[in-house]
């Protein structure tokens, strides 16, 4: 697990005080930098990749590779 990654829960009420509010990452799981993996109910499976600035909410099967795909785009201004 690289730096900034964040585990944690969707949302957090009172009523869910008893609740497993983390995700559950098996064995053998590499996640970059600052990938963020919400829900209790969320699990990693075990041999994944999950790519840097990913948002996962919904359990990954074993032997996945999560990335993010958005694309930046650069356009130069002509002077006229």
């Amino acid at each position: 697990m690289y730096q900034g990654v964040t585990l944690g829960a969707l949302s957090v009420s009172k009523d869910m005080k008893n609740a497993k509010r983390h995700p559950t990452v098996e064995k053998n799981v590499c996640i970059y930098a600052n990938a963020t993996i919400l829900g209790g109910e969320t699990t990693i499976g075990k041999n994944s990749i999950i790519g840097g600035n990913t948002w996962i909410t919904k359990s990954i099967p074993a032997k996945s590779i999560v990335t993010n795909t958005t694309i930046t785009e650069v356009k130069i201004k002509e002077l006229k």
